[in-house]
């Protein structure tokens, strides 16, 4: 079970939020036109879909390495890679098949591009993310001309008085903070029946593998943008599944850090147990250097003091293509059976990893999930009035919302624009919660440490001696719908959720066409061994495919 089926969603989706020509404007998501996908199947006897033809994309694909190998070379410049990306983005986010992945473009884009071309003439060559274009999740603080609104209305306005922390490392590696995506709304944390990818500032994001299914969340803008090809590198964020799920549909690498190896201070909360930023990318080297450049020790987040003293924060050291070679990953069984098609596909892949040389402890069995994904939920309430009343609070005093029971009260009198498809449950029961210093709270924190950590995939791991944990990281993309919300199927993403431990997911293999991703898990602070297994996985299996924009999916596959 994962955070999305905690707040009752189940559904298949996809409609059209704002209008494709006005993406960062409130004003057009509240008057656009739903275009409503019935979920039925395709007539057989109908013309079979087309994809979306695109202009050729001498960047498509493209891996950090390759970017700044042509940038040493003169072949192309800081100022023509941000043109070439905005030009890509007019193409197919604002018009073509409308993905709506981007909610606002940077003003500044070309004027920092022309900045870090400078540097670059002089002599100054930051790191590998110099001259970069990069896309960021609209709940990461920026202290520049763009909003940070978490996709909300009640936000349209909100300029926070300094960068988050991987804004600001982003900025400092010499990245170009090209925009930011849209995102599932409050982070996939408002009501019941949510549709991910949808907020009421940015609309409905599509998945462009097939327009009408969904690109899952809540870090959607930034999944679907990436695997377009709209940037180089994305961020997202994520509690449960917000950045391994939607890497899952869209075909990326998503790596969901330790708790604490990426600060979360100026990144609108909803779980201070839980919440990290992380890496999304179409390779596991290029998420192991946005991780590098992204993790560290903030003040401003205690969090990270728990970073080991002697951790290395190169992520890309040891990366080859023998690291499954005698590694022992334990199987959780659990997780593969919620399709038998999926099933299928998956034991394919774990005979492919046993021919690479891993060995294969099938099954392990993490504890019953029950008692702690109750305890997750309740978890989340507390810590999500109490983190986002902090976070309101700490805003420049401009905007019409201080607390969650503001939040609450502005989507109440805007509901035509904000409550049109579905409601705010989780806020009002998370509003109805008190201090962190009740009991109910304290007693849920220690269930979810004790069953995710102690009795989970601490105990699990120390038994069978392994490397890692894999899993299906979920199901298929699933059909947008409005009516009934999400109906995505399986998910591995919760244990290392609550435990605070990382999670790489990386593609395996596709099922008519969708994308499907392996998850490697393991305790805390094994981010490097992980992307060394992932790293081998990917370069045997090479299951990543770019998009083609399917209108929708071909009967037959």
């Amino acid at each position: 079970m994962n955070r999305r089926q905690f707040l009752g969603t189940s559904a298949l989706a996809v409609v059209a939020g704002a209008s494709s020509t006005a993406v960062t404007s409130a004003a057009s998501a509240s008057t656009s036109t739903a275009q409503i996908s019935t979920g039925q199947p395709r007539d057989a006897t109908s013309p079979p879909p087309r994809p979306f033809r695109t202009r050729s994309f001498s960047l498509e694909e493209a891996t950090l390495t390759q970017l700044q190998q042509g940038l040493a070379a003169g072949a192309h410049s800081s100022l023509s890679l941000t043109r070439a990306y905005l030009r890509r983005i007019e193409e197919l986010d604002r018009q073509g098949p409308t993905l709506r992945s981007v909610i606002e473009l940077n003003p500044d884009a070309e004027a920092i591009a022309r900045q870090l071309d400078s540097e670059r003439k002089a002599g100054r060559v930051r790191g590998p993310l110099h001259g970069i274009p990069v896309l960021v999740k609209d709940n990461l603080d920026t202290h520049d001309r763009m909003v940070t609104s978490a996709g909300s209305l009640a936000l349209e306005q909100s300029h926070p008085a300094r960068d988050s922390f991987v804004v600001a490392r982003l900025r400092e590696a010499g990245a170009v903070l090209l925009g930011k995506t849209n995102l599932s709304e409050w982070a996939n944390f408002r009501g019941s029946n949510s549709i991910s990818g949808w907020s009421g500032r940015g609309g409905l994001t599509r998945n462009p593998y097939v327009l009408d299914r969904n690109p899952s969340g809540s870090s959607s803008g930034t999944g679907a943008a990436v695997s377009a090809n709209l940037c180089a590198v994305g961020i997202g964020t994520e509690t449960d599944g917000s950045i391994t799920s939607p890497s899952n549909v869209n075909g990326l690498v998503g790596i969901k850090p330790t708790v604490g190896l990426v600060s979360r201070a100026g990144i609108v909360p909803i779980s201070s147990s839980q919440d990290t930023a992380g890496p999304m990318c179409r390779s596991v080297r290029d998420a192991a250097i946005v991780l590098g450049v992204i993790a560290g020790r903030d003040p401003r987040d205690p969090a990270t003091s728990a970073i080991p003293s002697d951790l290395s924060l190169d992520f890309t050291a040891g990366l080859d293509s023998q690291s499954l070679r005698g590694a022992r990953l334990g199987v959780v069984r659990e997780y593969f059976s919620f399709h038998p098609a999926v099933e299928r596909l998956m034991n394919g892949v774990l005979d492919h990893l046993k021919e690479l040389g891993a060995e294969l402890i099938d099954p392990v069995e993490l504890p019953e999930a029950g008692a702690r994904d109750r305890a997750e939920f309740e978890v989340l309430l507390y810590e999500f009035k109490a983190g986002l009343n902090a976070y309101l609070g700490g805003l420049p005093e401009s905007g019409p919302v201080r607390t969650l029971a503001d939040v609450i009260a502005f989507n109440e009198a805007h509901r035509d624009r904000e409550l049109a498809w579905f409601g705010q449950e989780t806020m009002i029961k998370a509003e109805a919660r008190g201090p962190l210093t009740e009991a109910a709270y304290r007693d849920a924190v220690a269930t979810c440490r004790r069953v995710s950590r102690v009795e989970g995939i601490d105990a699990v791991m120390a038994k069978h001696r392994l490397d890692a944990l894999i899993a299906p990281t979920g199901g298929p993309a699933w059909m947008t719908d409005t009516l009934t919300g999400d109906s995505g199927v399986g998910g591995s993403t919760t244990p290392a959720a609550v435990a605070g431990y990382p999670s790489v997911t990386v593609p395996a293999t596709l099922w008519r066409g969708l994308p499907l991703g392996l998850s490697f898990f393991g305790t805390a602070w094994s981010e490097a061994r992980l992307l060394r297994l992932a790293h081998a996985f990917e370069l045997a299996v090479g299951a990543r495919r770019a998009p083609l924009f399917y209108p929708t999916l071909p009967v037959g596959g």
